[in-house]
């Protein structure tokens, strides 16, 4: 019991002297800002303090000022959100167009292709057909030969009288 209270006694003291100090701070904190003020911001002897009426007033000037600003700035971001708005709706108008456009070269090409593959696969075709055409060309210059052979001596036979 006696160490308890030897303790709460010992705690009492630094209470006091923590209050003393703090009084302390304050005093001369006060007397920092009364020095303060009878002094300008670089230190200098200021004039005769302002009196109540100036200190509103300016107050007043203050809030007008902070209010018209505030409009100022709710009337810019309002413009910027309907420019923003309008650039957006543009870019998802470019980009559905662009994806229409995209969409029928697709398919142009895709046409383009098959069209191209079929007329292709018709010169291989007319190619595999024009290899017996060599053959077919030799044997028409004989049977052209011959034929004019049998024209030629058919022509003796019938002038012969």
């Amino acid at each position: 019991m006696e160490e308890s209270s030897s303790v709460a006694a010992g705690d009492h003291r630094i209470r006091d002297e923590s209050t003393q100090q703090e009084v302390k701070i304050t005093e001369t904190s006060t007397c920092l800002e009364t020095e303060s003020e009878t002094r300008g911001l670089d230190g200098s002897e200021s004039g005769p303090a302002l009196n109540r009426s100036d200190i509103l007033k300016a107050v007043e000037v203050v809030e007008r000022d902070s209010l018209a600003i505030a409009e100022s700035f709710s009337s810019l971001f309002a413009s910027l959100r309907l420019a923003l708005s309008e650039v957006t709706s543009g870019s998802v108008d470019h980009m559905r167009c662009f994806g229409d456009a995209v969409g029928r070269l697709q398919e142009s090409a895709l046409d383009a292709a098959t069209k191209g593959n079929k007329y292709i696969n018709s010169c291989l075709r007319l190619n595999e057909e024009m290899k017996g055409v060599d053959s077919l060309a030799t044997q028409l210059k004989i049977l052209r030969r011959n034929v004019d052979a049998l024209d030629t001596a058919v022509n003796k036979l019938v002038r012969l009288p």
